[in-house]
């Protein structure tokens, strides 16, 4: 036998009765929470267990006690306006249970507006409300005297309508009125500094050119007073380099931090083209052995990228000055190597894109305070989609020396171009001589074929630059000429992936397959130009300056 039973408390008991010592036992006691207990906040109060205190009044009432404590709420509230009877009106709410029903009045026959007309008709009625919530509402439920016993409940639907004075009416519109405006004119300010964004945009468009609005702009853009500040007004004495693209200055940004400037020249053989093709590439690229691009200065005139400063100028300021040269140890020659080799493997193979470099050179590598090789100058590379091997071109545009046969010939590029293109530096940084400007006085062939006659004669070693006689390893001196040599094969596909050159050069273990004749392999007419030339659009010659 079991029962349930209130307590004088409110709570609810769960009683059992124990057959064997015949006697109720209490088996649980239901809990309640604070707003359970009747009328807790008093006369007008609406009380919320989300809340702390729990009771809040009405809206249009005032707590009749100001100050009273979090845990006294039973006298309730009081009207902030007293009611004019005849001039009153009646304020909605929701979601909230119906209050103490005990001085009522219900009419199940008329509608919720002639229930108001009763309501207002009679001086003492302070609320009225639906009977019956369901299809709509109907019928007509009255109150009279204080309301009690008020909580709020999510679920339920009902509506009431609490009398108040015309003054709380005009009140609540005039509050209405004030969020209307409120909202109005955040919307309208939203609107004014949306506008403002997007016309800053627009110039900042203008500014930057048709050709770049569409890209993804990954890197900060510097202000043009900023750079200008940076590099002296681009002093002449800050001039660290100049190539096809126009000068590269030094500059020093406010925080102290050193920078490379590479400014396009009006009169360059390099166009925007070319700049934006070289920001949208390397700013999508991140690797130790890639110079790193900070940002661009892309305002009025001025087309500019901003680099990390590499203290130690490019490769061939060392390798091909008799003075410098020497500061440039065996081991440190191997790491470049080594270093230009892994990021141009991260460029064919390891990016999130396939790029061909179409310009690698020792000008275009750059070396930071610990001689680390980063490559640069990505004004010319092509980007190759996911299955795509090869591309063709009828501009020819790169350096002589350090272009593949196949590209001079037909304007086909591909990864291979690159790796020739390697190849060659592998057997300068060796050699410590130029390609297009070696002579020797026994055959008037350029280094490549110079390397190859005395490879095949076994006397590779003497290809070595002089100055290394002290410093050098014979194995990493015969491996780095025997994978130059497999890299300027005249065919594309006797020439290794990078992967293989990454893997030959740091594995002394492997066997490296034998080279086969070199690109170029003829002898020049001795009338031929030794300065190093660059093919440019349109098949018109241009002598660069190292960068």
């Amino acid at each position: 036998m079991e029962r349930m039973v209130l307590n004088p408390e409110g709570l609810i008991e769960h009683i059992t009765w124990i057959e064997s010592s015949q006697s109720w036992f209490l088996y649980s006691t239901v809990q309640i929470d604070s707003c359970g207990r009747f009328a807790l906040c008093g006369p007008y109060a609406s009380c919320s267990i989300n809340n702390s205190p729990p009771c809040d009044c009405l809206q249009g009432f005032n707590p009749r006690v100001p100050q009273q404590s979090a845990a006294d709420w039973a006298t309730g509230c009081v009207r902030r306006t007293s009611l004019d009877c005849k001039q009153d009106g009646f304020l909605k709410f929701t979601g909230i249970k119906m209050p103490d029903s005990r001085n009522s009045w219900f009419n199940e026959s008329i509608n919720l507006e002639e229930c108001e007309k009763l309501c207002l008709a009679d001086c003492n009625c302070t609320a009225y409300s639906n009977l019956d919530v369901r299809n709509g509402g109907s019928g007509c439920l009255l109150w009279f005297g204080d309301l009690i016993d008020i909580r709020e409940l999510s679920q339920n639907e009902q509506n009431l309508f609490v009398r108040v004075a015309a003054s709380e009416i005009d009140r609540k519109r005039r509050r209405k009125m004030s969020v209307l405006i409120g909202v109005i004119s955040a919307v309208v300010a939203t609107f004014i500094l949306s506008f403002l964004a997007w016309f800053s945009f627009q110039r900042k468009k203008r500014r930057i050119g048709p050709a770049v609005e569409n890209e993804d702009m990954e890197l900060p853009l510097f202000d043009l007073v900023t750079v200008t500040s940076a590099t002296g007004n681009f002093s002449a004495k800050n001039v660290i380099g100049k190539g096809g693209f126009g000068p590269v200055y030094k500059g020093i940004l406010p925080n102290g931090q050193e920078i490379a400037v590479k400014r396009l020249s009006k009169h360059s053989g390099q166009g925007f083209q070319e700049l934006k093709n070289e920001f949208v590439l390397i700013s999508k690229l991140q690797h130790r052995n890639l110079v790193k691009l900070l940002g661009c200065c892309l305002e009025r005139e001025e087309r500019m990228l901003i680099y990390e400063f590499m203290p130690n100028a490019s490769l061939d300021y060392f390798i091909f000055d008799p003075s410098r040269k020497t500061s440039l140890s065996w081991k440190n020659r191997f790491e470049i190597a080594i270093g230009i080799s892994r990021g141009l493997l991260y460029l064919h193979q390891d990016s999130r894109l396939r790029i061909i470099h179409r310009d690698l050179k020792t000008s275009n590598i750059l070396l930071d305070t610990d001689m680390n090789a980063k490559i640069s100058d990505f004004g010319l590379a092509k980007i190759f989609g996911g299955d795509q091997v090869e591309g063709e071109t009828k501009s020819i545009v790169g350096t002589f020396g350090y272009m593949s046969p196949e590209y001079i010939v037909d304007g086909k590029y591909s990864v291979k171009s690159d790796v020739y293109s390697i190849g060659v530096i592998i057997l300068e940084i060796v050699s410590g001589r130029r390609n297009r400007k070696f002579h020797h006085l026994e055959h008037l062939h350029n280094l490549l074929g110079h390397a190859w006659l005395l490879w095949t004669e076994g006397n590779a070693l003497e290809l070595m630059d002089e100055c290394l006689k002290e410093s050098f390893s014979e194995s990493q001196v015969l491996r780095c000429i025997q994978v130059g040599l497999l890299c300027v094969q005249k065919l594309p596909e006797d020439r290794p992936i990078m992967a293989s050159v990454v893997s030959w050069l740091g594995n002394e273990g492997l066997v490296l397959p034998q080279p086969k004749h070199p690109g170029f392999f003829t002898e020049r007419n001795p009338m031929e130009s030794t300065d190093e030339e660059c093919l440019s659009n349109n098949a018109t010659l241009t002598v660069l300056e190292p960068r």
